[in-house]
């Protein structure tokens, strides 16, 4: 890891209609829209699906670091993630995200050492610890056959 702080830039451009395109350096644009739920057409990223998917992301990326520092060997990691939006004193903003990890870990591995690294990685998450909202982390560790 570089030394911190850490810059990152990103940016949105858009017409009075029509989606928002979203770009940073180096990496594809996206093309942006508001879900169903503020009366967008739901088939684009919105800014809600992609904070959601980023607590996801940086969930597994968090724990890949974890478990190869730890030398713990895995052969898959599933992140389903639910943000809930609430209005809380007259602020619309997330409120919670439940985390649902499932691993799979090949035949003899500790479970138990497997869901205390998955509990470090939702510690660790750099996304979820810089929101305000709470967070909820619900694991599941199944053997490969």
């Amino acid at each position: 890891m570089q030394e911190l702080p850490h810059h990152y830039r990103a940016a949105a451009v858009a017409q009075p209609e029509g989606d928002v395109n979203l770009s940073s350096d180096g990496v594809q644009d996206i093309p942006s829209a508001p879900p169903p739920e503020f009366g967008g057409p739901g088939d684009k990223w919105s800014p809600e699906s992609l904070l959601v998917a980023s607590v996801a992301d940086c969930f597994i990326l968090t724990f890949r670091a974890i478990a190869r520092a730890s030398k713990l060997d895995w052969t898959s990691l599933t992140c389903d993630v639910e943000g809930t939006l609430e209005r809380v004193e007259r602020v619309t903003r997330f409120t919670q995200f439940v985390v649902r990890a499932s691993l799979t870990v090949p035949e003899g591995v500790d479970e138990a050492k497997a869901r205390r690294m998955l509990e470090k990685a939702e510690h660790n998450c750099l996304i979820t610890n810089s929101l305000s909202a709470e967070k909820r982390l619900e694991v599941s560790v199944a053997f490969a056959s």
